[in-house]
C-alpha cells in the first residue's frame, strides 16, 4: 500500500505532533479552528465547504439555468439518467417560481437542508435574470438557508455586485487551468461579447475572467471554492500550480475532481476515449495540491438538481408533479427546521466535549441519545507508525451504519495515532440488490474488492459470509463490530486494536506527512 499524505489545512504556520497541522490531523472539532469566527459561521453547517458538516446537513440544487456561455469537452447537458450523479445532469429545468416552491417543499420535508445552490445545467451567470430572481425570492422566504452558486467564471467579474447584493456568500468557480494552451485542449469555444471565440484566445479570455472574478469575490468577503476536473494527460501535471495560485489569491477550498467520461454520455472526451484518473492517481494529485491548499475530499460531483445529503439524491421524491400534491404549513416547517438544526448543533458540541479521541462525528437525529465508547485508562498507546487506509460504509450522520452489500460508496480515511482524516471516497456497484440475489453479484463484489485495494480494514454495520472471506483473502480486515458508532471513534478503536495485535500492514513506500 502506497499513500503519500500531505496535510492541506492552513494553520497559520503552527504545527503539532508529527509535523501535522492541528486542523488536519483527523480531529474534526479543530477543522475550522484556524479560521476567523465570521468565516466559521459561514462554513460550520455547509456540507460542501465543511467535511465535518456533510455528515449532518443536506444540500439542494435547483436547475434554473439552462444556457451556457462556454463548451467543455467533458460536458453534455442533453444527457440525463436518473442514476447518474454528475454535474450538468438534470431531469427538469425550472422557472424561478417553480424553483422557490420546490425549495420550500424540500426544506419542509428535509429539515437538515441548510444550503441551496444553483449549478446549472448550464452556467448560472449565463442566465443571470433567472438565477438572481430565484435567489432574491429565497432570501425573502427562507432567509435561514445559505445561498450558493457554481460558475465557470466567464461572466463573473461583471456580476460580483449583484452576487453580493443577494446575500450569496459561497461561490464555486471551475478553474481547470492557468495556461491557455492547456485551456485550448479543454474548451473548444466560449461565447463572449456576442460572438463565439475559439482556440487559445478563447482560453485566454476565460482564464483572465476567472482570475478577476476570484479576486473580486475574495475582496468582498465571499467564500470561494475552486473546482478543477483532473484530466489525465491534459491538465493533471498543471493542477498543483492552480492550487498554489488560487490559494495565494484567497480561495478557501480546492476540489480536484476526477474526469467522468463514458461514451454513453455523449461528451467529446467520452467519444474520443479520454480516460479518467484512477483512484490512486486522484489521491496522489490531491495530496500534492494539499501542500499549498486546503483540499475538499468528500465531493460527490452532484447533479444539477440533487436533493438530500451528500452521497444521496432524493430529487425523484420532489418532482413538480409530486410537489403539487403536498400540503405544507411553511411557518411550522421553518420552526421545525430551526429545532432540528439546533439539535444537530447541540449534538455536535456534545460529541466534541465527550470524545476522548477528538471526534465530532455523531448522529444528527433529534431523538437518539449519543454515547461514545471511552478508552480504558490503562490501555497503552500504540507505537507511532505511518498512516494506513481504512474504508467505511455509511449512510450519513457520521456513523458506521450501512451494510457492506448495500454500499454504493466507501469513505476512505487515513488513520494513525493522531486520529483519522478523510482521504477520499470510492464509488462501487451494490453487491446486494435484494434478498433473492444477495451474494450473486460477482462482478460487483470483484469491483468493490478492487476499489478497496490498499485498505487495511473496512468498517460496516453488517457483512455477509462471502464478502467477509473474500476481503480477508485480499488482505483487508472486515469489521462489523462498531455498527452505529461515530466513524472517527470507530476508526481509532480499530486502529489501536490492530496496532496492539501487530496487524497493521507495513507500507511498501514510506508515507510522509508535512505541515502546510
Amino acid at each position: 500500500m502506497a499513500l503519500r499524505l500531505i496535510d492541506g489545512h492552513d494553520d497559520g504556520g503552527k504545527a503539532t505532533k508529527g509535523g501535522c497541522a492541528a486542523s488536519a490531523c483527523g480531529s474534526r472539532q479543530d477543522e475550522l479552528a484556524h479560521l476567523p469566527e465570521a468565516i466559521r459561521a459561514k462554513v460550520h453547517n455547509h456540507p460542501c465547504f465543511s467535511e465535518e458538516a456533510h455528515h449532518h446537513y443536506a444540500r439542494m440544487h435547483v436547475a434554473v439555468a439552462p444556457a451556457c456561455n462556454i463548451q467543455c469537452h467533458y460536458c453534455n447537458r442533453k444527457y440525463d439518467c436518473a442514476n447518474e450523479s454528475r454535474p450538468g445532469v438534470v431531469s427538469e429545468v425550472l422557472t424561478p417560481e417553480q424553483a422557490v416552491k420546490k425549495v420550500l417543499a424540500v426544506a419542509a420535508h428535509i429539515p437538515q437542508m441548510s444550503v441551496l445552490g444553483i449549478a446549472g445545467p448550464g452556467d448560472p451567470l449565463a442566465n443571470p435574470e433567472r438565477t438572481l430572481a430565484t435567489f432574491r425570492a429565497l432570501s425573502e422566504k427562507a432567509p435561514d438557508i445559505k445561498l450558493c452558486l457554481s460558475t465557470n467564471g466567464l461572466a463573473l467579474p461583471g456580476l460580483v455586485d449583484e452576487i453580493c447584493a443577494h446575500n450569496i456568500d459561497h461561490v464555486t468557480i471551475t478553474i481547470n487551468c492557468l495556461d491557455p494552451d492547456i485551456g485550448a485542449e479543454i474548451y473548444p469555444w466560449i461565447f463572449w461579447n456576442h460572438r463565439r471565440i475559439k482556440g487559445r484566445r478563447a482560453a485566454e479570455i476565460l482564464i483572465e475572467q476567472q482570475q478577476k472574478g476570484l479576486e473580486a469575490l475574495v475582496a468582498r468577503g465571499v467564500l470561494v471554492k475552486v473546482n478543477s476536473v483532473m484530466i489525465p494527460g491534459v491538465n493533471d501535471a498543471h493542477l498543483a500550480e492552480v492550487s498554489r495560485v488560487v490559494k495565494a489569491k484567497g480561495a478557501f477550498l480546492h476540489n480536484v475532481m476526477p474526469l467522468i467520461a463514458k461514451p454513453e454520455h455523449g461528451t467529446f472526451y467520452g467519444l474520443m476515449g479520454q480516460r479518467g484518473p484512477t483512484p490512486q492517481e486522484l489521491r496522489d494529485l490531491q495530496d500534492a495540491c494539499a501542500g499549498d491548499m486546503r483540499m475538499m475530499r468528500h465531493c460527490r460531483q452532484c447533479r444539477a438538481d440533487a436533493v438530500g445529503m451528500l452521497g444521496e439524491d432524493r430529487s425523484a421524491d420532489f418532482t413538480l408533479e409530486k410537489i403539487a400534491t403536498m400540503e405544507i404549513d411553511h411557518v411550522a416547517a421553518m420552526k421545525r427546521r430551526q429545532a432540528v438544526q439546533a439539535a444537530i448543533e447541540a449534538r455536535r458540541q456534545a460529541a466534541q466535549g465527550q470524545s476522548q479521541y477528538g471526534s465530532a462525528s455523531h448522529p444528527a437525529g433529534v431523538s437518539v441519545a449519543l454515547t461514545l465508547p471511552t478508552r480504558p485508562a490503562e490501555a497503552p498507546s500504540p507505537a507511532a507508525t505511518e498512516p494506513v487506509l481504512m474504508a467505511v460504509a455509511t449512510r450519513g450522520d457520521g456513523l458506521v451504519n450501512q451494510h457492506f452489500g448495500q454500499a454504493r460508496e466507501f469513505l476512505i480515511y487515513a488513520v494513525d495515532t493522531d486520529g483519522a482524516r478523510l482521504a477520499g471516497r470510492q464509488a462501487v456497484d451494490r453487491y446486494c440488490t435484494g434478498p433473492s440475489n444477495c451474494g450473486d453479484a460477482e462482478a460487483a463484489l470483484a469491483g468493490a474488492l478492487q476499489a478497496l485495494a490498499g485498505c487495511a480494514a473496512v468498517l460496516c454495520a453488517k457483512i455477509g459470509f462471502e464478502p467477509w472471506g473474500r476481503l480477508e483473502a485480499a488482505g483487508i480486515e472486515p469489521n462489523g463490530e462498531h455498527a452505529d458508532e461515530p466513524i472517527e471513534t470507530a476508526l481509532t478503536a480499530v486502529y489501536r486494536e490492530m496496532a496492539t495485535a501487530g496487524r497493521l500492514p507495513q507500507p511498501s513506500t514510506t508515507l510522509r506527512r508535512q505541515a502546510c
